[in-house]
């Protein structure tokens, strides 16, 4: 019987590839382990172009585990984080920034807007204590794709440091390190590279880093410990991920053989609008308009009708082998469909009919016509 499809921004369908690679035992000190690590490390400099100027440091958990790491390494105990702030997850970081005492700011959009480089740049020349910027590249909550060339010009004319949050759109969307200026680049293995959850790494710009010691509130996330451990040993601090990083390895290798980047976000975006024109047919409207919509997850509004409630959809479409995603809007309601992982057109259609037939079953069907 096949796994259930995950329509989700992480963890995602994985290759069978990909999960077989977990199925050998690793030493963490061996030398065939530390080499691929540095294989591993050396791949994701290379997705951004930032062989010369960042190094790779990766780190054991989740992606908000290497935020966090990324943000308490960087921002110096007396600097000041501007969070630029659409949804949950520039929410999450400003919140983590808080946590861990750094003094922090935000500056506010709605959801279905992307971040404005002008009320940016005012901002910045109107508060010089801020040292460093942090901004999210997709935000998750909504699939909302932000400006990030832009705001990161923005913030290099300023003179201050972009922090990025790149969680859910490395791999796919592209970032090129010659041309986009950033202290930090974050993201983890089970997003766009379609590996598997456990592994989040930071790309940090090398003088950045050099000028971070000391700075860490946390030993297990110091990143430049972490980084001088791995350079002068070839190993983790602390115990790795090993299978995991495995799976990672096997993923790459996958990423290439499709084309890289420009493969990867060619496939996500035939999904992406097989996914919106399939929705619209079902009379489901997305929440975001077209020109903000990555192509990664979409925020569908929820059915008008009055007995809607989101398990009972989910668990419907669940029972024809799709998993959804809640929506994170706490104003609206709203589910949402991812479009990333190891699927094409062939389970995007199958999802869209999973789907179809679960709100026709429900009587939910907010237009009135069978799929």
């Amino acid at each position: 019987m096949r796994d259930a499809i995950l329509l989700t921004p992480g963890p995602l369908t994985t290759s069978l590839a990909t999960k077989t690679a977990m199925l050998n035992d690793w030493g963490s000190w061996d030398s065939r382990f530390n080499a691929l690590t540095a294989g591993v490390c050396a791949d994701l400099l290379a997705i951004a172009q930032a062989q010369d100027s960042h190094v790779c440091v990766p780190l054991q958990g989740s992606g908000t585990f290497a935020v966090e790491a990324a943000i308490g390494t960087l921002v110096p105990r007396d600097g000041a984080l501007l969070v630029l702030v659409n949804g949950a997850y520039g929410l999450r970081m400003a919140q983590l920034a808080e946590v861990m005492g750094r003094q922090v700011a935000t500056l506010n959009f709605a959801d279905d807007q992307p971040v404005c480089p002008q009320q940016l740049a005012e901002y910045l020349a109107a508060h010089p204590q801020i040292s460093h910027v942090g901004a999210i590249h997709c935000e998750t909550s909504t699939g909302l794709l932000n400006p990030l060339a832009a705001i990161a010009t923005v913030v290099a004319a300023a003179g201050r440091q972009l922090i990025i949050d790149s969680m859910s759109g490395f791999g796919a969307l592209p970032v090129d390190a010659h041309e986009l200026p950033f202290a930090a680049l974050v993201s983890s293995a089970n997003k766009c590279l379609e590996g598997v959850p456990g592994i989040a790494f930071v790309l940090v710009a090398k003088q950045a880093l050099a000028a971070s010691r000391g700075n860490s509130h946390s030993l297990s996330l110091d990143l430049y410990d972490q980084h001088a451990y791995l350079a002068r040993t070839g190993q983790w601090r602390y115990t790795p991920p090993t299978h995991v990083l495995a799976a990672l390895r096997s993923a790459l290798d996958q990423f290439h053989a499709e084309g890289g980047q420009p493969a990867r976000l060619a496939r996500y975006q035939a999904n992406a609008e097989r996914l919106r024109a399939g929705l619209a047919a079902l009379g489901l409207q997305p929440y975001l308009p077209a020109a903000v919509q990555a192509p990664i997850i979409y925020t569908a509004h929820a059915p008008t009708h009055p007995s809607y409630q989101f398990m009972a959809l989910y668990q419907a479409v669940r029972a024809r082998g799709f998993i959804l995603y809640p929506g994170k809007l706490t104003q609206l309601e709203t589910f949402r469909v991812g479009c990333i992982g190891a699927i094409d057109h062939a389970e995007i259609d199958q999802a869209l009919a999973a789907l179809g037939a679960a709100l026709d079953d429900l009587g939910w069907c907010s237009t009135g016509v069978k799929p």
